[in-house]
C-alpha cells in the first residue's frame, strides 16, 4: 500500500454521514450563495477565536488579496514577509500591487527572523505579513511591538496554523486581520478551495464583506470600490461548520503522530521539527531536514512512500517574480532549506501501522543513503 504525505479518504470514510448530511442540508435549504451555511461558519468561527467578526471568502489566496485591500495596502506600500512559504502570500501582495521585503527565516524553526525586521522597515513599509509556517506561530509580541513604534498594520497568514497558539493566544488574533485557507490539506479544510478572513475591526469587516462581493453592499447592486467575485459557498461553509466541531481532535491526533515521529526517529540523523517555547504546534506538516534529503526521497519510493517538499524554491527564486527586485537582503537560511527539507506523512487518520512503516523504511535508507 502506497504511503502519502496527506490523504483524507479514510478520513472520509468516517465523516461521511455527516458530510453528506451538510451536503443534502444545503441542497435541500433553496439558497447556495451566501446563505445560512456561510454566516453561521462566519459568526462560529470567528467565536473560536474570540473574535467579532468572520468572512467567508473562496479561497486562502483571495483571503490574502482581500484583507490586505481592506487593510489600506497598495500600490507604492512595502510588506514586510518571508520567502519560505507558499507563492500565494507573495502572489497576494503582488495582486494588490505592493511590494514584498522579505527577511530570512530562523534555522531553529524556520519561521521570520523577526529580529531582521527592524532594519526592512522604511517609510513606505505598510504592514507586516508574517507566515505561521508548517503549525506554529512566528514572534508575535516582537512583531506587535514593532508594529505599534512604526504604525505598521499585522496581517497574519494562518493558512496552516488553524488553532496553534503563542503563549495561551491563538494564532489569528494578534493582527488587525489573519488569512486562513480551507484547502483540503489544512488542519481545517474543506472539500476543495475555501478561504476566511477574522478581525475584531468592525471597518475591515465591512471592506471584506464588499470586496468579496464585487465592491457592492449585498443588498444593493452599487459598486463602492471595484471588488472581486470571492464568496465562499454554502456546501463548503456548512461542512466547515461540521468539521469545525472536530478541529480540537484533529489537532490532537496530528500531536500524537508528531510525538510518534519524534520518539520513532530520535536515534537518526535527521533533523526534527522544533517548538519554539511558547509555541503550541499543530503539525499542519511534519518538516524534517537532511542534506541528502533528495536521495531520501528517491530512496523511499520502492518502499511505497511517497513524501513531498514544502518548498523546493524560496519564493524570490521563482521565474515569475523576476519583476521584483528582492529587497531585504541576502536569505541564507531560506535558501539552505530549499535544499534540505521535506514533509513527512502527516494527517489525522495516518495509523499506526502506516507510520511504522514509514519511521521503518526511513532508518534503513538513512543506513545507505
Amino acid at each position: 500500500m502506497t504511503t502519502r504525505v496527506w490523504d483524507y479518504l479514510a478520513e472520509y470514510e468516517a465523516e461521511r454521514e455527516d458530510i453528506l448530511d451538510a451536503v443534502d442540508q444545503v441542497f435541500r435549504s433553496g439558497q447556495l450563495i451566501l446563505g445560512p451555511s456561510v454566516s453561521g461558519f462566519e459568526e462560529e468561527f470567528a467565536a473560536y477565536h474570540g473574535l467579532a467578526h468572520g468572512v467567508g471568502v473562496d479561497n486562502g489566496t483571495n483571503a490574502l488579496v482581500l484583507a490586505l485591500r481592506a487593510l489600506g495596502v497598495g500600490p507604492g506600500d512595502e510588506v514586510i514577509t518571508v520567502s519560505n512559504t507558499a507563492a500565494p502570500t507573495v502572489i497576494a501582495i503582488d495582486q494588490v500591487g505592493a511590494t514584498p521585503v522579505f527577511v530570512d527565516v530562523r534555522e531553529s524553526d524556520y519561521l521570520m527572523d523577526t529580529a531582521q525586521v527592524e532594519a526592512a522597515v522604511t517609510p513606505r513599509t505598510r504592514c507586516l505579513l508574517p507566515v505561521h509556517l508548517y503549525g506554529q506561530c512566528a514572534d508575535l509580541p516582537s512583531l506587535e511591538e514593532l508594529a505599534t513604534r512604526h504604525d505598521l498594520v499585522i496581517l497574519e497568514d494562518c493558512a496552516q496554523s488553524h488553532g496553534a497558539r503563542q503563549n495561551g493566544r491563538l494564532a489569528g488574533t494578534t493582527g488587525r486581520a489573519a488569512a486562513f485557507s480551507f484547502y483540503p490539506t489544512k488542519v481545517l479544510g474543506a472539500y476543495g478551495d475555501a478561504g476566511a478572513v477574522v478581525t475584531d475591526d468592525a471597518g475591515t469587516d465591512a471592506a471584506l464583506r464588499r470586496l468579496r462581493y464585487y465592491g457592492m453592499e449585498q443588498q444593493r447592486c452599487v459598486v463602492r470600490t471595484p471588488g472581486h467575485n470571492s464568496r465562499l459557498d454554502e456546501v463548503h461553509a456548512e461542512i466547515l461548520r461540521r468539521k469545525l466541531r472536530r478541529l480540537d481532535g484533529y489537532i490532537e491526533a496530528r500531536r500524537r503522530i508528531a510525538a510518534r515521529y519524534a520518539q520513532g526517529l530520535a536515534d537518526t540523523d535527521l533533523a526534527l521539527p522544533a517548538v519554539t517555547p511558547g509555541n503550541d504546534h499543530v503539525y499542519y506538516l511534519y518538516v524534517a531536514r537532511h542534506p541528502r534529503r533528495d536521495a531520501i526521497i528517491e530512496a523511499l519510493q520502492p518502499h511505497g512512500i511517497h513524501l513531498s517538499v514544502s518548498y523546493r524554491r524560496p519564493v524570490h527564486t521563482m521565474d515569475g517574480f523576476a519583476h521584483l527586485e528582492q529587497a531585504g537582503g541576502p536569505l541564507p537560511v531560506t535558501e539552505a532549506l530549499a535544499d534540505e527539507i521535506f514533509s513527512l506523512p502527516m494527517y489525522p487518520s495516518l495509523s499506526e501501522e502506516q507510520q511504522d512503516k514509514v519511521i521503518a523504511a526511513l532508518h534503513e535508507v538513512l543506513r545507505t543513503v
